[in-house]
């Protein structure tokens, strides 16, 4: 589908690359903190299963919507389950980790879910979120139920995890000058917003327009920065301590 929801990070569309880069480095850095039983929350193409299933015993992944490389790699190591949640539809202590990256900021009742995530890891288990960082997001996402700030996050977890630790997604130069430039295409569309519809809407009036422009800004972005956006890699972020200037926020909470 060549239309496909912007929200579904493409690893085959090079309009999607700067943000399945940013995706792909929470993989990576998850890579040595994974083992025994894991459990990915939310695994969308399946794009990190390759990376993380070698370093586990079995690897159980699930998302709302079917997952094709989770299928395709489908074996006596890797399962894939498709469920809505929260409620999570696993036993109490059955996972030793987990990931769920981009996940938290799609579900509306987030106390719930970070609580069944906490029922479900056996003790000393730990996982990791990532989500936006409310301070960087350039306007409205009405996919989004709610985005987080360092502290707000930090808050949620630290209700049922002994301890939170919160880092963050940064870019380099090439990251940074791609941003400013969607920045200010960004500005382009939103100056003719006059009525601040994108934040007095409801979320569902807002959702198609939103992805139609998200869309179209992504490949108008890379129609005019081909070299840019073409070289850009997974090692032009790093995960270092949080701030307001992190494109994500990236979370180890330990049962």
């Amino acid at each position: 589908m060549s239309l496909q929801t912007a929200e579904r990070v493409s690893h085959t569309d090079y309009s999607d690359n700067v943000m399945l880069q940013r995706h792909l480095i929470a993989y990576h850095s998850a890579v040595n903190l994974v083992k025994g039983h894991t459990f990915e929350i939310g695994s969308g193409e399946g794009y990190g299963i390759d990376l993380l299933a070698p370093k586990t015993d079995h690897y159980t992944a699930i998302d709302k919507y079917p997952t094709p490389l989770a299928v395709e790699n489908a074996n006596e190591k890797v399962d894939f389950k498709q469920m809505t949640i929260p409620p999570i539809d696993f036993a109490d202590n059955s996972f030793d980790a987990a990931v769920c990256f981009q996940v938290i900021e799609h579900i509306k009742d987030d106390h719930s879910f970070v609580k069944e995530i906490h029922r479900v890891l056996k003790p000393g288990a730990s996982i990791i979120f990532t989500t936006p960082n409310i301070k960087m997001t350039l306007t409205r996402n009405p996919w989004h139920i709610r985005e987080y700030t360092v502290q707000g996050l930090n808050d949620l977890l630290s209700k049922y995890f002994s301890n939170v630790e919160v880092k963050g997604v940064f870019g380099n130069e090439k990251i940074m000058q791609y941003y400013e430039r969607n920045k200010a295409s960004v500005k382009k569309i939103t100056r003719w917003d006059i009525l601040n519809l994108q934040y007095n809407l409801p979320r569902f009036m807002l959702q198609i327009p939103y992805d139609l422009m998200n869309r179209m800004n992504r490949k108008k972005l890379l129609t005019g920065n081909d070299d840019l956006v073409k070289s850009i890699k997974y090692t032009d972020y790093s995960v270092q301590p949080a701030n307001d200037q992190c494109f994500d926020l990236f979370a180890i909470a330990t049962k």
